[in-house]
């Protein structure tokens, strides 16, 4: 028979949750030993009633005061002790399961520095977010409070019905009664509960989405006058989560009502029949009161039910969350393949090199194809195309922020893939057109470009970088640039990005437009610096302005992902008519007149750029 949808879902959050024992491994022994105090402290209370039939039928029956302090003495110590059980369980608990919370955390950054840019790329940062606080939190509490209870309170149940059967086995059928529709609601409850807890949880991931993205784009935001546009957007995912929670709020109550009424009637029930034979002579005034005192001990146990089991689906979804993000595989030859050496020649090498994103159809047009292209060491080359020709998706091949998806990319004759990466990207070093920079000094961003180098260094790559504004600023490198770096300007930025890109003298270069923000003076004075490193290095420069171009010993040509010329700017301006026109800053091709027309064109507005510096 195919099994029903709450035995997939029970199945399922047991599953999920299994999944957390290496991260509690560690601690087993102190969770172990929290429950077993737990369990002992909760079996105390169920000692009480037994006092209190004790008291009854003796010491009250034979209207004895001292046996009757005797009893009460003895009730204060039980539940002193209780009570000092369940300190001493939450002091076992609170440290270790802590953590467990910090280590979990820790190994979720750790993998998502790991993972591939395209995982990046298509997951919204507010989930991930989510997933690194709200939902670890909520695994924390589980681990702390309902894994435990579920233990102990099963085992109360368990030892006060055995108390209940063997005080009178009648009563005790009346208050088991219940058991067959409480598991029946249980499970139904769960079915739609995780349903719900799942949907609620990845909303608080979308507004957490929302909320960074106003924050960080509050420029935009403000000078589009778009408030009241980014409030609209933000309410209605608000409502739909408020709408939620409150489904959450609805189950949990319906269930919680009727654990609590069907035991109550049970109980009720069990006190007339107790009470009729009491009157009848068949039972003892104190086991009546033993009787219902144990029901009523047991109430806790059977109405928090509901609340244990809802708090356990809502921690078997954050773990599912968790562990989504911990199974995607992380970026191939963190530690490399053993491929090693492949070829003697110096230099950048792309062979065959074709990519499409991991996302596409299989048989889609790839975004690069059959790329060729030779890079002598030591040599620059500038790469030029058109707007989505795929020149920045070439150069993030280089440090393999995306894989290749066929081909192979040669350093000094050696196949990047074979590579650990920190070994290539100690060799590689990278500024992209859009800089960004951390909530840190200045200093410190810019020494992420090398690890281990010091303030020679630190002052050269500022030199080189014509950064030498940030001695003026309030505390010189030591000033706090804020988060993305938004209280320093676009040129600004960007000078910091290239400083950082050739502070550790790296072996391999790759600049993105790394020009692009500058004012015409400053780029020729980091334009001349930049040729002093250039010389001692093999670079990858895209291009966009002649002024960029003339840096460059040759030239690569990208029409539509493929390399459709190379060769030095004066031979592409004679040769092929796309670079003249890409050159010459005309509207379209059509535009720029006949290929001589457009190579003039071209060359007199290198001239004139050249002019204005």
């Amino acid at each position: 028979m195919p099994e029903t949808l709450a035995e997939r879902t029970d199945r399922s959050a047991v599953r999920s949750l299994l999944r957390l024992w290496p991260y509690v491994r560690p601690i087993r022994l102190r969770l172990f030993g929290a429950a077993f105090v737990a369990v002992l402290a909760s079996c105390l209370g169920l000692v009480i009633p037994l006092v209190l039939k004790w008291m009854v039928d003796g010491p009250v029956t034979d209207r004895d005061p001292g046996g009757v302090w005797l009893g009460a003495l003895y009730l204060l110590l039980l539940g002193t002790a209780e009570a000092a059980l369940f300190g001493l369980r939450r002091w076992l608990v609170a440290r270790p399961l802590a953590g467990v919370e910090a280590s979990m955390r820790a190994d979720l950054y750790r993998h998502l520095q790991r993972l591939p840019v395209a995982f990046h790329d298509r997951w919204p940062s507010g989930q991930l977010l989510s997933r690194g606080t709200t939902d670890l939190m909520l695994l924390r509490m589980f681990l702390a409070f309902p894994l435990t209870f579920l233990v102990v309170n099963a085992t109360t149940i368990l030892v006060g019905f055995v108390i209940l059967f063997d005080q009178e086995w009648s009563l005790g059928l009346v208050l088991l009664a219940p058991a067959v529709p409480l598991v029946i609601l249980c499970s139904l409850f769960e079915t739609k509960f995780s349903l719900v807890a799942r949907k609620a949880q990845d909303q608080v991931g979308d507004l957490t989405t929302v909320v960074e993205e106003s924050v960080l784009g509050i420029r935009i935001v403000k000078g589009f006058g778009r408030h009241r546009s980014q409030a609209l957007a933000f309410r209605e995912l608000s409502q739909r989560l408020r709408g939620t929670e409150l489904t959450k709020a609805r189950l949990l109550a319906g269930i919680w009502a009727l654990i609590t009424t069907i035991p109550e009637l049970a109980i009720c029930a069990a006190l007339v029949l107790g009470t009729i034979q009491v009157a009848e002579g068949d039972l003892s005034a104190g086991t009546l009161v033993a009787f219902l005192a144990t029901a009523l001990a047991l109430r806790w146990p059977v109405e928090s039910i509901g609340f244990l089991l809802a708090m356990s689906q809502e921690s078997a979804t954050a773990t599912e969350r968790f562990f989504e993000v911990m199974d995607v595989a992380e970026e191939r030859g963190i530690e490399g393949d053993g491929r090693g050496r492949v070829a003697d020649e110096p230099g950048m090498v792309f062979e065959g090199v074709e990519f499409r994103y991991p996302d596409a159809d299989p048989g889609s047009v790839p975004v690069l194809a059959g790329i060729d292209l030779r890079i002598r060491s030591g040599e620059t080359m500038a790469l030029v195309g058109a707007t989505g020709s795929g020149k920045t998706t070439l150069t993030a091949l280089v440090p393999r922020l995306h894989e290749i998806t066929a081909g192979r990319i040669m350093l000094d004759g050696e196949d990047i893939a074979g590579m650990a990466r920190p070994r290539l990207r100690e060799l590689v070093s990278v500024a992209f057109e859009e800089p960004t920079l951390f909530s840190a000094s200045v200093g410190e961003n810019v020494l992420m470009g090398a690890e281990g180098a010091g303030d020679e260094e630190l002052r050269r790559a500022l030199a080189v970088a014509q950064a030498g504004f940030v001695y003026d600023l309030p505390h010189g490198l030591d000033t706090q640039v804020g988060e993305q770096g938004l209280s320093l300007s676009g040129g600004q930025r960007q000078r910091l990005a290239l400083a950082r890109a050739v502070v550790g003298r790296p072996r391999f270069l790759v600049l993105d437009d790394p020009l692009s923000a500058l004012d015409v003076h400053t780029e020729a004075l980091v334009e001349a610096a930049l040729r002093q490193v250039l010389e001692r290095t093999t670079a990858v420069v895209v291009a966009h302005r002649p002024s960029t171009v003339m840096l460059a010993d040759r030239v690569a040509l990208l029409s539509e992902g493929r390399i459709s010329a190379v060769g030095t700017h004066q031979e592409l301006l004679r040769t092929s008519a796309e670079y003249a026109w890409l050159m010459s800053g005309a509207a379209e091709p059509e535009d720029a007149g006949s290929p001589a027309d457009t190579a003039a064109a071209a060359e007199d507005a290198t001239a004139e750029e050249g002019s204005t510096r």
